[in-house]
């Protein structure tokens, strides 16, 4: 039965192959994806900094973020995860030692999301040591000279070690998501399987969208500099363009079939590494330091409801692209 199913897969694949075809809708890709993605990320960010210091503001990206936490959660066990099993998966992959011995897109999984925790652990340890140890070394110095340390110094120092670690989280989650895009660009580009690419393309642009709603929401908290948002929104933006045009590439310079076993074994490996990092830092960054640790959350509970519909929106949003992609 097996067997028979792999024939019928590969006689459907076949007849959807179209070099010239395929290569059309890509080059439309790159373009649909570059704007739909610039505009996902950058509309946050713009929202932001206009209004910035009104009274609703802080409230207002809380509810992003938490939207941002539901997409970034449904990409990783939606979109990715799914892939990562289904390329490993494939018959021509789980026919062969060791993968048809063990369960290695879960492994994998798990390693990306204790990676993800060690990159936080040694970026937190390294935060607070660098701004906590002169602190204390300049209290005891007022403590012995007599001198008065006021509060209004320490809830900065507070809320300046809050700002570094939402930089953290914003930066290792387009780390993450930049794997997940280049997984998908590289895979778009070597395919020629037409009935593949063309819903791929409506879907990403939607993907795009929602997913840098994600991101931009994360960057618009995190307050960083115009440069460097600038720098990260571009990151965003052409990642998968970069992925698909690196994909085109290779075929045309080695004929490299997309359905090649080795192809299937590394998009399958570094899709679990991607889905375990956005695991983690859904869950753990986003999703339990607002719900837990956010005292303008915990103070306030019509905004913990609302959170909580709109995470449970940016799940459902992101779920209902995978049944087109």
């Amino acid at each position: 039965m097996a067997s028979s199913a792999c024939v019928t897969d590969l006689a459907r694949t076949t007849a959807c192959r179209d070099g010239a075809a395929a290569a059309h809708l890509k080059v439309v890709s790159i373009f649909v994806i570059f704007v739909t993605s610039v505009v996902g990320m950058s509309s946050p960010v713009l929202l932001a900094g206009i209004f910035r210091g009104k009274p609703l503001y802080d409230k207002a990206i809380v509810v992003i973020k938490c939207f941002a936490a539901g997409v970034i959660l449904s990409t990783s066990l939606v979109h990715v995860l799914p892939d990562a099993y289904a390329a490993l998966a494939d018959c021509q992959v789980a026919s062969r030692h060791p993968w048809k011995d063990f369960p290695f897109a879960g492994l994998v999984t798990l390693v990306g999301a204790l990676l993800a925790l060690l990159v936080d652990l040694a970026a937190s340890s390294h935060v607070e040591h660098a701004q906590y140890a002169p602190v204390v070394a300049q209290e005891k110095e007022l403590e012995l000279g007599g001198g008065c340390h006021g509060s209004g110094g320490d809830g900065e120092r507070g809320e300046e070690l809050v700002k570094l670690k939402q930089r953290l989280v914003s930066q290792v989650l387009e780390i993450g998501i930049i794997f997940h895009s280049v997984i998908i660009g590289v895979t778009m580009g070597m395919s020629q399987n037409v009935c593949t690419i063309r819903p791929l393309v409506a879907a990403l642009a939607f993907h795009q969208i929602f997913e840098g709603m994600g991101l931009g929401g994360c960057v618009a908290q995190a307050g960083f500099s115009f440069g460097t948002t600038a720098y990260m929104c571009l990151m965003f933006a052409v990642t998968t363009p970069m992925g698909i045009m690196l994909g085109i590439t290779l075929f045309s310079l080695t004929g490299y079939d997309d359905s090649n076993p080795n192809a299937l074994i590394l998009e399958g490996l570094l899709g679990s590494v991607s889905s375990g990092i956005l695991i983690y830092m859904a869950l753990v960054d986003l999703i339990a330091v607002d719900f837990f640790h956010n005292k303008l959350m915990n103070s306030t509970t019509w905004l913990k409801k609302i959170s909580f519909v709109a995470l449970t929106l940016g799940s459902a949003a992101m779920s209902i692209l995978a049944l087109w992609a």
